[in-house]
């Protein structure tokens, strides 16, 4: 049987064959006002979302949006599922997390009809994973993804900041995670600003990958401002590395964003705006790249002030404390017209438990193989398992009614 399984699964890719990126992210549970961690109110989310769900791993579960929702010591989460990197590729993940953060307060509200009770849902995190690879052909010359995560403290806190923190915010992280570089950073309450700061975010993960070399030498060659006296320290969960508020001389997230008071290494007195706009322009090739039209506009508007960063306001926004009713996906924003990715339409078909013919057997999906692969029951009983990219040439048959 241990045999059966195994060549089951030797199918089953571990790595996409495209460059692809993805979201999760993180809220509080609040119950009556007062903060309840989900796994002692639900035993798993199926304790509150009606219909049938396929069942992930552990307790957790897809959702017909594509994406995955669980419970990670005291909060709810989910993740998108995979795209592939491409023009837009932000905006169709952003729109993924926020329609799964729709459908959740949706099951949420039905809840709390049934008891009588009010759950609230509060900003937490936001994590943006970025698939890692040396350039094709390219020998590694000592790169490596840890190197590559330090390099990256360096370079992508300040704009990150602009577009996706508060006034409460600690910290600015990029962890690496085998595969994929994951930037950590708040919960931002408007959709059109996390996908700004996801485009931000793969354009620049994606440049550097391809430099040279990962040392810390690079920053100079390129000419990224660096504050004087900033030390990472080690992230506070898993490895990696973070930009926390007493990694500077002063907090950067109380501060005045225009004020020229940060002393760099090579550039002279500069704002925490001048800053993080130098890096955005040293990227602008990579970014304008990815980007959809409405979040390339917007980043260059932010870094310009014409357009608000939350950091410019008096304190952490209300819409925090009650996300997905004061913060919500707004389905005429310019980026919901977007077509969907090929991956995240193959998730969404094997989610709906749709069947595929292929070779003339019928395939019944039942369950997902990382984010890389589909698991199909054929109907001989046999289990199969497809990759994402193998299933993509079927996708026209798999969608059709």
């Amino acid at each position: 049987m241990a045999d059966a399984k195994k060549l089951e699964q030797a199918s089953a890719p571990e790595r996409l064959r495209l460059a692809a990126m993805g979201i999760e992210a993180e809220w509080g549970l609040m119950l009556d006002d007062a903060p309840t961690r989900p796994e002692a109110l639900f035993g798993s989310p199926r304790d509150f979302i009606r219909g049938e769900l396929m069942h992930r791993q552990g307790t957790s579960y897809h959702l017909p949006t594509g994406g995955a929702v669980y419970f990670d010591t005291g909060v709810i989460e989910v993740a998108t599922p995979v795209v592939e990197i491409e023009p837009g590729c932000a905006a169709r993940a952003g729109r993924s997390l926020w329609e799964a953060l729709a459908f959740i307060r949706g099951e949420l509200d039905a809840w709390d009809a049934r008891n009588g009770r009010t759950t609230r849902l509060v900003g937490f995190s936001a994590h943006y994973n970025v698939s890692f690879a040396l350039p094709a052909g390219e020998p590694a010359n000592g790169r490596t993804i840890e190197q590559l995560a330090l390099l990256l403290t360096y370079i992508l806190p300040a704009p990150v900041m602009l577009l996706a923190t508060n006034r409460q915010s600690t910290g600015v992280g990029v962890r690496p995670r085998k595969d994929r570089i994951e930037i950590t950073s708040d919960f931002t309450p408007s959709p059109s600003l996390m996908i700004a700061t996801a485009t931000l975010i793969v354009a620049v993960v994606r440049e550097v990958m391809t430099w040279p070399s990962y040392e810390l030498s690079e920053l100079a060659r390129h000419g990224i401002p660096v504050i004087s006296g900033f030390q990472p320290m080690p992230h506070t969960s898993r490895k990696g590395w973070l930009a926390r508020f007493n990694c500077y001389p002063e907090n950067p997230f109380t501060c005045d964003i225009d004020r020229e008071m940060w002393q760099t290494e090579r550039h002279g007195e500069l704002s925490l705006r001048a800053i993080a706009r130098h890096n955005v322009r040293h990227f602008w090739r990579a970014i304008r790249g990815i980007s959809d039209p409405f979040s390339l506009r917007l980043i260059r508007s932010v870094m310009r002030g014409r357009s608000a960063s939350l950091l410019e306001l008096e304190d952490r926004p209300q819409e925090y404390e009650d996300v997905g009713k004061l913060c919500a996906w707004d389905g005429l924003s310019p980026t919901a017209q977007l077509a969907r990715s090929r991956y995240e339409r193959v998730v969404i078909r094997a989610v709906s438990g749709q069947p595929l013919r292929i070779k003339g057997h019928c395939l019944r999906p039942v369950g997902m193989s990382g984010w890389s692969a589909v698991v199909f029951r054929r109907e001989d009983h046999r289990r199969e398992v497809i990759a994402l990219d193998d299933l993509i040439a079927h996708l026209d048959e798999w969608e059709r009614p």
